[in-house]
């Protein structure tokens, strides 16, 4: 199975800023994640980011961690760049997302630029929209539920 672990869940009051991190959260059917600046009903409910993108940022010399790229979940183990739209994430006991955008186009450079000196989500951010809403949690397991084999072969 594609899995990998959550291993941060940020939340930020408003766009454009690092976000603080977390052990807990809330995804809400049709909004995203609770309490959080990006929860609307729209196709970027929530975004995902690797600790590996951080990894590199900071391999750059770059003081940065989770929420510190505005992702609402920092991951480890799961390749999310290798996902293509349209799969969906089982999160912990109950939560489903679809993955909807991969990267995203930034037409200035945000706070978080200026402040981390470089942005991953641009190449590295995955957008997805919560299905099935529950608690996830610091630890709670991510797995590539479908299309689980037709991924699988694509990524050896």
């Amino acid at each position: 199975m594609l899995s990998g672990v959550v291993t941060s869940i940020n939340i930020s009051d408003r766009k454009g800023i690092r976000k603080m991190p977390g052990v807990t959260g809330e995804l809400i059917v049709g909004l995203g994640l609770a309490k959080d600046a990006h929860a609307a009903d729209w196709h970027r409910q929530i975004s995902l980011l690797a600790q590996e993108s951080i990894d590199k940022m900071s391999a750059l010399g770059l003081d940065v961690g989770p929420g510190d790229f505005a992702e609402n979940i920092t991951t480890v183990g799961l390749d999310l760049m290798s996902l293509p739209v349209g799969t969906e994430l089982g999160i912990g006991q109950t939560a489903r997302v679809e993955i909807t955008q991969i990267g995203k186009e930034c037409h200035d450079r945000c706070a978080i630029y200026y402040q981390a000196g470089d942005c991953v989500m641009p190449k590295e951010g995955v957008f997805a929209a919560v299905k099935v809403g529950g608690e996830i949690r610091v630890g709670d397991s991510i797995r590539v539920i479908s299309p689980a084999e037709e991924i699988a072969k694509e990524i050896g």
